[in-house]
């Protein structure tokens, strides 16, 4: 049996967000798929920055 992962300190919030603004800002400029995946890459990079960061302490 495998047992589950108790650690809850790693949260994706910017993600999400990122694919909404970004897919938002694609519908605006007529291309919604470069907007959305744009959008995840930031919400992405961010996440993990701050996850790495709050890890330093």
């Amino acid at each position: 049996m495998s047992q589950g992962n108790d650690n809850n300190k790693y949260k994706i919030i910017y993600m999400p967000l990122g694919l909404t603004l970004g897919a938002g800002l694609g519908a605006a400029f007529n291309n919604v798929a470069i907007g959305a995946s744009l959008g995840i890459l930031l919400g992405t990079i961010i996440d993990a920055v701050k996850y790495s960061l709050n890890n330093k302490k």
